[in-house]
């Protein structure tokens, strides 16, 4: 009977984790592309206002038509993904409620309806609206969408290195103490610029991508060579830009979730100048650690130091994974004792049990583990992702450069092979992000929060079959909704950009 009991509550995680990673891999389709093409817009519609050339009016209309059909979609997934977090994850939604709920709050209040007021403008306002009004709708929608990333990501950030809040045993619920503290952090500074700037990447890969294809059809050349130009500025500010704060989340990910790195890299046995594994059985010396604290010799814990324990080189005594769930279950039941004395008006006890509870609370959720392993996620997942992620990411640089010598020798319509190098990195860019997103959420599994609260004891009282049934309603939804997108996006690709009024396009 026990046994049956915790294979039902192994269904029932694991149906709830794929049913959320579902929901989260289906919206990251649609985000990126928002974010990037935003910027693209913009580019293009402040070209046609500086320039007075209808050409950028109607280039700026085509792309503001792709734009728009996956923004429809994007909300969809948005909002379903919202909402698990209280049909599936109640518990994680109660424990820290206070604080997570509240920069969702703004992101819906503020950011998204200011998006969605200014959206309807850029798409109707053409001919209602002066070009410079337009074009500040244009812009304002674009940082519309960037301020709900922003909120967005900040409650993601809090997850992975959660701050400014105080945990209150009367009510069982982390309650914010800091505001700004948990939306100024490090971590969701640095996260958000990495995630805005990757989907700075994909617009502009995309945009290139479609420009390609024009390109070997032979079909709007103007255009095509135009629109290339503005994506490969795009990509190539994102790129640079996803570079950089990359290197800073490493150094993130090294002194806050030191488990990630050792599971991206496969690392069993860490120690100082750490190298880094290409591929196994291929490793470059000491760059490891170059990446994971900017020294050649710095120290990094492999994931066997994190669940024996180690010394970092200042002294500094981290316990052993074994040490830490012993303490949390300390915590935990100084915390149920502290909840009985409470309730039985006992307050000598209630003040000796709230001390155990306060000096073991670092390692409270700890306490829902079981065994030293628990803390290990799936290293080969985490360690390949990673590996998609990076050499993708290079692939595409490549593409880049390719694309950009090749456009300034003015040689770039007549080269095939480069157009199709060009159509294929629109596959590869949203491949490295996700991929980019396996590696920062899974690579922190078993935490919903980092440190804080595990996912076994994050989820819903529901039935695995219920879990199952709209985990494959949500497969088949988000499926059909994808191929709509993409038929419909193709079907205006093929038909092209809208030139009338007498612009000409024929010369790039």
């Amino acid at each position: 009977m026990l046994t049956s009991l915790y294979a039902d509550q192994a269904a029932l995680l694991d149906w709830s984790r794929a049913q959320f990673a579902l929901t989260a891999c289906y919206h990251w389709l649609f985000v990126p592309l928002t974010l990037g093409l935003a910027v693209v817009m913009g580019v293009m519609e402040t070209l046609y206002v500086i320039k007075k050339d209808d050409f950028w009016k109607h280039t700026t209309q085509f792309w503001q038509k792709i734009f728009g059909i996956n923004f429809a979609i994007g909300v969809a997934t948005g909002i379903i993904l919202e909402f698990e977090f209280g049909t599936n994850w109640s518990n994680y939604s109660w424990f820290v409620g206070d604080i997570f709920g509240a920069p969702l709050a703004i992101e819906g209040i503020v950011a998204f309806f200011m998006e969605a007021t200014f959206i309807a403008v850029m798409f109707f306002g053409w001919n209602k609206v002066g070009k410079k009004f337009h074009l500040s709708a244009t812009w304002l929608t674009g940082i519309g969408a960037t301020l709900s990333a922003w909120w967005i990501l900040v409650a993601n950030s809090w997850m992975q290195h959660p701050v400014g809040m105080e945990f209150n045993p009367d009510t069982v619920r982390n309650e914010m103490m800091d505001f700004f503290g948990v939306a100024f952090q490090s971590v969701a500074v640095v996260k958000f610029f990495h995630s805005v700037l990757s989907g700075w990447m994909t617009g502009g890969f995309v945009t290139i991508g479609i420009s390609c294809w024009y390109l070997l059809k032979k079909r709007e050349n103007r255009f095509a060579l135009a629109s290339l130009r503005v994506g490969a500025a795009v990509a190539a500010l994102g790129t640079i830009g996803v570079m950089l704060t990359g290197d800073a989340s490493g150094l993130d990910a090294a002194r806050l979730q030191p488990m990630k790195l050792a599971a991206a890299e496969g690392l069993e046995k860490g120690g100082e100048g750490a190298p880094f594994s290409i591929v196994p059985g291929i490793e470059v010396p000491k760059v490891l650690s170059i990446l994971a604290t900017h020294d050649p010799d710095g120290f990094v814990p492999g994931i066997e130091d994190i669940k024996n324990g180690y010394t970092l080189p200042d002294g500094t005594v981290v316990p052993s994974a074994d040490e830490k769930i012993a303490r949390g279950k300390t915590a935990l039941s100084a915390f149920k004792t502290y909840r009985q004395a409470k309730a039985d008006g006992d307050s000598l006890l209630a003040q000796t049990a709230r001390a155990t509870l306060n000096e073991n609370l670092p390692y409270f959720g700890y306490g829902y583990l079981e065994k030293a392993d628990d803390l290990v996620p799936p290293v080969p997942l985490v360690y390949w992702s990673f590996r998609v992620m990076v050499g993708f990411g290079g692939a595409l640089t490549l593409i880049l450069l390719l694309v950009v010598w090749f456009d300034y020798k003015k040689k770039i319509s007549s080269m095939r092979w480069l157009q199709w190098l060009g159509l294929a990195a629109i596959p590869m860019v949203y491949l490295a992000g996700q991929a980019g997103w396996i590696v920062a959420e899974v690579g922190r599994q078993p935490w919903a929060i980092q440190d804080l609260l595990p996912v076994n004891a994050a989820i819903s009282s529901l039935s695995t079959s219920a879990v199952i049934t709209t985990c494959c309603i949500f497969l088949v939804l988000f499926t059909i909704l994808l191929i709509v997108e993409l038929r419909i996006m193709c079907k205006a690709v093929k038909k092209g950009p809208d030139f009338h009024n007498g612009t000409k396009n024929k010369k790039a």
